[in-house]
């Protein structure tokens, strides 16, 4: 993480002092069921909470406790005691630090899912104003970055409502599998835990109980997870790609919000460069690479090792944080988007109507020439335009063998542009219902 891509709310989740609480909260909440339960005293549970409850714990000392012992759940543990005194040694009764450490992964990314659930749903309100705004607003399409056949601009931001939705339904679902307690001992056999103290922290912290862990929960659940994320920011990339396309110069049918003050270039004034969507280009990149060190997680050594810890540390904190920050500015770069209709229109004619050729060779079809001589006709009149910049309609009027079988009343016809958005309403009411 740096600062430069990282957002407060997302940076805080994974701060030490929130670590900190979070293993605190997990430790008094196991002592609360314990003492519940008779194996420690119930003075000694409501003492844990009482002194540590309001402590601000110090992140120097707990530092400097792990240089000694060279363990952070026993430095952390040693300086609890310090604040709660001899009723401390009731706490962490028949625990692993997995329990705590592993508990604590699944209360930062769920917390870090409901960032980003946000996010989504800003950026899901950005396109849809904008798609209804543009939802008749013609443009051409492309296919192999060449034209194909016309669309709307709203259509565009159509489908990547549809795409974000799915990514939001995606999140839910790895929220879910990755919200999991485990505080099941050494092994996961509850030998010297009981289980309905896995069920009270699980309860007292929106989690569910992982069914069967080992010493650690199986990072088959983490591994779906980041590779959630990872597709979200594939998706990120992909409009973000759309956008940075629109912005060419030879396109220009959309632009970045160029503020006043802004500069392009260091060397070249006129610059007016796509410059925060190459940025979202590059971070969904970063968010992908921590997909597969998750998944390389999967793999540990019987009930458990250290291997994935030191990869945790990293794609934790970095692959939220760095999503929170992208899906952000992906929401302000559509929300100011500027859209330039008459430029899109330009283009649109720009080869002289050659996207109607698909309804001309239908139109022969119909009349009775065969497909393969219908093709050869259209494209024939087609290349003329490519290759002597032709006026496509007039062509197609000037062939014997199409004007023959179509009357040019019926060609001119075929080239109006409504006829390619009859079906607008229907695909939004499928997208926004």
């Amino acid at each position: 993480m740096i600062p430069r891509y990282a957002r407060p709310d997302m940076v805080a989740i994974w701060s030490p002092e929130t670590r900190f609480r979070i293993w605190f909260e997990i430790e008094a909440h196991a002592t609360d069921a314990l003492a519940e339960l008779g194996v420690v005293p119930k003075e000694a549970a409501r003492t844990v909470w009482e002194k540590g409850g309001p402590a601000t714990f110090d992140v120097a000392r707990i530092d400097e406790i792990e240089r000694e012992v060279k363990h952070d759940v026993i430095a952390f543990l040693t300086h609890l005691s310090e604040i709660v005194g001899p009723e401390a040694r009731f706490v962490h009764q028949g625990m692993t630090s997995s329990d705590v450490l592993d508990t604590t992964l699944a209360v930062q990314l769920t917390r870090a899912s409901d960032i980003l659930l946000a996010d989504l749903d800003a950026l899901l309100a950005a396109l849809k104003r904008r798609a209804m705004e543009h939802k008749f607003t013609p443009t051409i399409g492309r296919s192999h970055g060449i034209h194909a056949e016309p669309v709307t601009f709203g259509l565009k931001l159509a489908q990547a409502y549809a795409e974000f939705e799915r990514c939001r339904a995606r999140l839910l679902n790895a929220r879910s599998e990755v919200a999991t307690c485990a505080i099941s001992g050494a092994v996961g056999t509850f030998a010297n835990i009981d289980p309905r103290v896995e069920a009270h922290v699980a309860q007292q912290l929106g989690l569910a109980v992982e069914p069967v862990s080992t010493q650690v929960i199986p990072r088959d659940r983490h591994a779906m997870f980041f590779a959630t994320l990872a597709v979200i920011a594939s998706s990120v990339e992909r409009l973000a790609t759309e956008i940075r396309h629109l912005q060419r110069t030879e396109v220009y049918e959309a632009e970045e919000y160029f503020s006043p003050g802004q500069k392009g270039s260091s060397a070249m004034p006129h610059k007016r460069n796509p410059v925060l969507t190459e940025n979202l280009t590059g971070l969904a990149r970063m968010v992908r690479s921590y997909c597969l060190p998750a998944m390389e997680n999967v793999a540990l050594w019987h009930e458990r090792d250290i291997s994935h810890s030191s990869v945790e540390r990293y794609i934790g904190p970095d692959a939220t944080i760095t999503l929170d920050f992208a899906l952000h500015r992906l929401t302000g770069v559509i929300d100011k988007l500027l859209v330039y209709p008459d430029n899109m229109k330009k283009n649109l004619d720009r080869l002289s109507g050659l996207h109607n050729s698909q309804r001309v060779l239908l139109a022969l079809t119909q009349a009775g020439v065969s497909r393969e001589d219908s093709y050869r006709l259209v494209q024939r009149n087609a290349m003329k335009t490519w290759e002597q910049g032709a006026d496509f309609l007039t062509s197609l009027k000037n062939d014997p063998e199409v004007s023959s079988r179509i009357p040019a009343a019926e060609l001119e016809a075929m080239f109006d542009l409504g006829y390619h958005f009859k079906h607008v309403e229907t695909i939004f009411d499928r997208v926004f219902g």
